[in-house]
């Protein structure tokens, strides 16, 4: 097998993977989980991790368009009749706009987060102790390198 024919072979078992989590993840969801969209997962993500960030830096981080971006954060506005972000002016810039994570915001992103780590544990525990070992040391690597490519293409 050449480097490109591996190259290629790994990068399908890694989309099939993920397209395979997708389905796993719609049929094992919760009934006290909120149907939540992976765009707005992703937000409640990053605001988890960097609170409070305006809208434009989220919207850069997601990768979506301004008006995209403004549909998500209505949608997580008024979900389910619970607001999970709460907007307020940005107090140095009064053109931009602060998202933060309301109470119900942090509980809804620590049950969603909760469950997809449980569904991933439960696949996990398939892998021999020596395999899972080499399998982390392998993501820690991938992951590091992706984190540094996004870091080099976002821009200043």
């Amino acid at each position: 097998m050449t480097d490109e024919s591996r190259l290629l072979a790994m990068a399908e078992e890694i989309f099939d993977l993920s397209v395979l989590a997708s389905l796993r993840r719609s049929s094992t969801r919760s009934a006290k989980t909120p149907d939540v969209s992976e765009t707005e997962f992703l937000t409640l993500d990053i605001l988890a991790k960097h609170e409070p960030i305006t809208i434009g830096e989220i919207q850069k981080k997601v990768g979506v368009v301004p008006a995209q971006m403004s549909r998500i954060v209505r949608t997580l506005e008024d979900t389910g009749g619970k607001g999970f972000v709460h907007c307020s002016i940005n107090p140095e810039d009064r053109r931009r706009v602060d998202l933060t994570l309301t109470d119900d915001g942090k509980k809804i992103y620590e049950s969603y987060r909760s469950e997809r780590l449980k569904s991933t544990v439960d696949v996990l525990k398939a892998l021999s102790a020596d395999d899972q070992e080499h399998f982390l040391r392998i993501l820690r690597k991938i992951r590091d390198h992706v984190a540094k490519s996004i870091r080099r293409k976002s821009p200043k």
